[in-house]
């Protein structure tokens, strides 16, 4: 797998400007997409939604998003997407890699997200990462219908 380097690219909090970038990142990786409300309710949710954007160096181009909510010792990933131009780099797992690091900082003892058993990429990804399957939400997903995998580790 190719990779970019490190310091090719940084996270910053989402901002309403990000969305129009957001929205099209969100359209391209899924059958069933956030709608653009979605995301303007997490950017402007000041308690437990933490949004942000994934921006490469030079050309500030957004080339994706991670959006996880910490509830006390808790996080869910509950949004992540990486541009297609852009995947298969190694961005999605030290994204989230990141994330990790930052919120064992904070008190957080557990992680979880829920996948589409399809997404074969994703889940390869999440057990490279130590995720653990945990069970199923039936028929969670839609367009089409799919159950979803609940995935989670410690920290």
């Amino acid at each position: 797998m190719r990779k970019l380097p490190a310091d090719s690219y940084y996270l910053r909090k989402m901002r309403k400007d990000d969305i129009p970038y957001v929205k099209e990142i969100e359209n391209l990786s899924f059958t069933n997409p956030w709608p653009e409300a979605a995301f303007k309710g997490e950017v402007e949710n000041p308690g437990i939604s933490f949004p942000y954007v994934i921006v490469l160096k030079g050309e500030e181009r957004i080339v994706g998003h991670i959006i996880y909510w910490k509830i006390k010792e808790e996080v869910q990933i509950s949004n992540i997407a990486v541009h297609p131009d852009f995947r298969g780099l190694g961005m999605g797992e030290k994204v989230i890699r990141s994330i990790m690091a930052k919120i064992k900082n904070e008190g957080v003892s557990y992680i979880f997200l829920e996948v589409r058993p399809s997404n074969k990429t994703a889940v390869a990804l999440y057990k490279k990462l130590e995720f653990q399957k945990l069970g199923l939400r039936k028929n969670y997903y839609h367009n089409p219908i799919e159950d979803a995998i609940i995935m989670g580790r410690s920290l």
